[in-house]
């Protein structure tokens, strides 16, 4: 069984920085990052009480047995060496708010993904790893955590860069909670894949921009999500706003919160706060988003980010910083700014 850290970073201490592994599969960082997944867990069981984990455990892994999920062998082994339950529930735990954008690099060179991940999850931001991993479409880099098969982000070097925020959640009546029960009942009975197993896919498979953006207009889904694209041609650049079977693709320079921009969706309650407000601040921003991250500022960061990444497909460069909350009005670097060897 994995063991517990020992107790927690020194706030004091030079912050370190993302540390990058090349594996053959998620399931390496395992033994390669051991400490940081048993962090995880336990940062788990300090949010949700152990019989709601166990429960929600159970449920996800049949959901995934019956799904014929393809990555379920490398989810059980996870869920092996933790030696507890949470290793199913967490790879099906899509609780966040994000803030992307797509568009040119600040000098015109090139294009550029900037993206925000929030999420009042205790440890995302401190037990960040980079996996080069390799697909039939060549390596590429994922910024993940042990223990989770999917991707969240990140960049093929060569290809695109690509990231998924969570969807709106429909709204079906007056109730926050009898929609999200909803969509919970549509997952259900879904087949499809998850949103974070198709944008893996998409990393190990697609060749290029032009498939990238068809695979995931296309695919079927278990729940919508909301994708950023960026190729490296010029013009490669798109947002792809999916429900489980219907896609609308935003071409060109973008930006994408927690809300729908296309008019034709169903009606829907924005994830996150002031999703409208942080797309805003971010589309100011993107005209000189940069590898400096100075484009970061409120409230796109907030208390509840985690994570902040600047990605160029053409050059392969590729930068990241990790954030944890400070108290509740702010979020502090948890890493220092990484530049990640692609």
């Amino acid at each position: 069984m994995l063991q517990r850290p020992a107790k927690p970073r020194d706030p004091q201490a030079v912050l370190p920085e993302i540390p990058l592994h090349a594996v053959a599969g998620p399931g390496d960082l395992l033994h390669l990052e051991p400490a940081r997944l048993a962090a995880l867990i336990t940062a788990a069981e300090r949010r949700y009480p152990r019989p709601a984990i166990a429960l929600a455990d159970r449920l996800s892994q049949r959901w995934l047995e019956r799904s014929a999920n393809p990555y379920l062998e490398e989810i059980a082994a996870v869920a092996a060496a933790l030696g507890r339950p949470g290793a199913h529930f967490l790879n099906m735990s899509y609780e966040w708010a994000c803030t992307c954008s797509v568009g040119p690099s600040p000098d015109g060179r090139a294009n550029r993904l900037t993206r925000v991940l929030d999420w009042p999850f205790e440890g995302l931001g401190a037990e960040l790893v980079a996996a080069r991993q390799r697909g039939p479409a060549g390596d590429w880099i994922n910024i993940t955590w042990p223990g989770f098969s999917g991707s969240i982000q990140g960049l093929a070097p060569g290809r695109f860069a690509a990231a998924f925020n969570q969807a709106p959640l429909r709204r079906r009546s007056p109730s926050k909670v009898i929609d999200w029960a909803c969509d919970r009942y549509g997952l259900w009975k879904s087949r499809a894949l998850p949103p974070g197993h198709l944008l893996r896919r998409v990393f190990d498979e697609a060749p290029d921009f032009a498939a990238a953006k068809s695979m995931l207009a296309e695919t079927p889904l278990a729940l919508p999500a909301i994708f950023s694209l960026a190729g490296c041609e010029p013009g490669e650049q798109a947002v792809i706003e999916r429900l489980e079977d219907h896609a609308v693709v935003h071409e060109g320079p973008q930006v994408a919160a927690n809300h729908w921009n296309a008019a034709d969706m169903p009606p829907a309650r924005a994830r996150g706060t002031v999703s409208d407000r942080r797309a805003e601040v971010m589309r100011a921003e993107a005209a000189a988003a940069g590898p400096d991250l100075a484009w970061l500022k409120p409230p796109v960061l907030n208390p509840t980010t985690r994570l902040a990444l600047y990605a160029e497909p053409a050059s392969g460069r590729l930068v990241a910083q990790g954030f944890e909350a400070a108290g509740p009005d702010r979020a502090v670097p948890a890493t220092a700014v990484t530049e990640i060897a692609c």
